[in-house]
């Protein structure tokens, strides 16, 4: 009778178990799936009202009636001062944002633009835009410890999103190509493809992040169309 009994409640425990996982697996599906929940701060978040030492969160944005002709280029400039920052940016489509203990002076330009004042950090471009009415410039940063405990969803952007790595590495996959960035590089992706970013190696990643991206639609837009692969190298 005993083993019975205990037979019995053991096929209940399984069914309920069961039934937990099945809604845990389901959860957890959904929960990936929805923009930047795998990334605290979720890119959207005030980098201000930050609550993790890790994640991507929103420094900036940046309305652009139009885009220079020609080329398109991000130019990142360091400052020793917000005061120094603030009078060099005394021109269009520039801004000045404070990240990641340093403060930057972002600009979209033509190959040709610069500043008279500061450091020259990067030119990254030429940026692959298309033709729209409007477009946003949308400046982030990104924190991931090391290893491969952090990644975004998979996601697409309506413009072009390029990175300047700060420390660390990352590694970026689409269904085209797998790209590493590590300390001092950048680099950029066009819009369209799925993509998925992942920290990797051994030290923090930190990182400015731009999307350019058209004003009149979604600047990110997280799909299940697509998973990659190819795993990203350990460093």
């Amino acid at each position: 009778m005993n083993s019975r009994h205990d037979g019995g409640l053991s096929r209940a425990r399984i069914a309920s178990t069961l039934g937990i996982l099945t809604l845990a697996v389901t959860a957890d599906v959904a929960f990936a799936q929805l923009p930047g929940t795998q990334v605290p701060g979720g890119c959207d978040v005030p980098a201000t009202q930050r609550t993790s030492n890790t994640g991507c969160y929103l420094t900036a944005t940046l309305p652009l009636p139009e885009l220079p002709g020609g080329q398109v280029y991000w130019h990142v400039y360091s400052f020793s001062s917000r005061a120094e920052a603030d009078n060099a940016a005394r021109q269009p489509a520039t801004i000045v944002v404070e990240s990641l203990n340093t403060v930057w002076l972002f600009a979209i330009g033509d190959a040709t633009w610069q500043t008279g004042t500061g450091h020259r950090v990067a030119r990254i471009g030429p940026l692959p835009v298309q033709p729209a009415k409007r477009y946003t410039a949308r400046f982030m940063e990104a924190v991931f410890p090391p290893g491969q405990g952090l990644q975004t969803a998979v996601h697409r952007h309506s413009g072009p999103e390029a990175w300047y790595v700060v420390s660390g590495a990352q590694c970026l996959r689409t269904p085209d190509a797998m790209k590493v960035l590590r300390s001092g590089e950048s680099g950029f992706v066009e819009s369209g493809p799925p993509m998925m970013l992942t920290g990797i190696g051994p030290d923090i990643r930190r990182a400015l992040v731009l999307v350019l991206h058209d004003a009149d639609r979604p600047w990110m837009t997280v799909t299940t169309d697509w998973r990659p692969a190819a795993s990203c190298p350990d460093k």
